[in-house]
């Protein structure tokens, strides 16, 4: 086999698909994802994720800078946006 340099991130992911390899052979693994079960599997949310409140997708147009500060507080921003939406008018008496 030929001598073959390779950088840090090519190492580490080569060790990682060895160790699976390793698992692999040990039946280390519950269930192995065969092209069948993948194409079986639906598209979309899981089965019984289904909320009882539906929401609806919407187009808005925000500032930049309110958009970047809502992002960085990480997953969830869109339904801290709607929970923030729902206080205000709730205090503003529009929404019981």
């Amino acid at each position: 086999m030929p001598d073959v340099k390779m950088d840090a991130e090519m190492l580490v992911f080569a060790n990682d698909v060895a160790e699976s390899i390793r698992q692999a052979k040990r039946g280390e693994f519950a269930s192995v994802h065969t092209p069948e079960v993948i194409v079986a599997r639906r598209r979309g949310r899981p089965a019984g994720s289904v909320q009882a409140v539906t929401k609806e997708p919407i187009k808005i147009r925000l500032d930049t800078d309110v958009l970047a500060a809502l992002r960085a507080t990480g997953d969830g921003w869109q339904t801290r946006i709607n929970d923030t939406l729902r206080a205000s008018l709730h205090l503003a008496g529009r929404l019981v």
